[in-house]
């Protein structure tokens, strides 16, 4: 089974939320920003790597959230909690070509990717600082 992570940056009060770029048929739709964990590689170091790779910015994972959500056969989604410790997120790596931070309040504003809607009420939870 291959792993997929998912970050779910939490700042100020705020998730931030990429808007794919690519591939078409997700083009336009947000999503937790993240990637494939690579062979010998952890989750957490997987959740790092893709967002300084897509981002630009250095985080620390500070938890992980229920459930694991299978996106296709074979491919499943984990995702991260983490703060924002160096930068400021900006998309380079051609992904996404727009990020937002939304208040928990915002959360729906956005068309979401169907495996990320999955974390959207408990991350509106952790936003505000409620356990999930």
């Amino acid at each position: 089974m291959q792993v997929v992570v998912g970050v779910a940056l939490v700042h100020a009060g705020r998730v931030l939320a990429a808007r794919r770029s690519y591939p078409a048929s997700t083009a336009g739709r947000w999503e937790l920003p993240g990637g494939k964990v690579d062979a010998g590689e952890t989750s957490d170091e997987a959740a790092r790597r893709e967002i300084a790779e897509e981002l630009g910015c250095g985080i620390a994972v500070t938890g992980w959230l229920d459930p694991a959500v299978e996106i296709r056969d074979g491919l499943v989604l984990r995702v991260a909690t983490a703060a924002l410790v160096d930068g400021e997120p900006v998309p380079r790596a051609g992904e996404h070509d727009a990020v937002r931070w939304l208040r928990p309040d915002q959360l729906d504003e956005v068309d979401w990717l169907e495996a990320d809607r999955v974390f959207i009420a408990v991350l509106a939870g952790k936003a505000l600082g409620r356990p999930n």
